[in-house]
């Protein structure tokens, strides 16, 4: 049998239900506004968590990037010798 993954932010995932704490006047004018509260969370956390796996993911390779950056500089890149052709 075949898994499918369903990516955290696909509309079709698995919803669940949470208990948050808000500021009581930032709530109500949101819900005077029509703010779509569930959704406005899910974006904002996306955000987040993209934000969260690019800072991770650089602070885990920018040794190599580190490495990269300075064999480039001191060596070149693959071609230069051949100017622009």
């Amino acid at each position: 049998m075949r898994m499918l993954h369903t990516h955290p932010s696909s509309i079709r995932a698995q919803k669940q239900a949470v208990n948050l704490t808000v500021n009581a006047h930032l709530l109500a004018e949101a819900r005077g506004l029509g703010i779509p509260l569930s959704a406005t969370l899910e974006v904002a956390l996306q955000a987040k968590v993209a934000a969260a796996r690019q800072e991770r993911w650089l602070q885990e390779n920018g040794g190599a990037l580190d490495d990269y950056n300075e064999r480039i500089a001191r060596d070149g890149t693959f071609g230069a010798q051949f100017g622009n052709i």
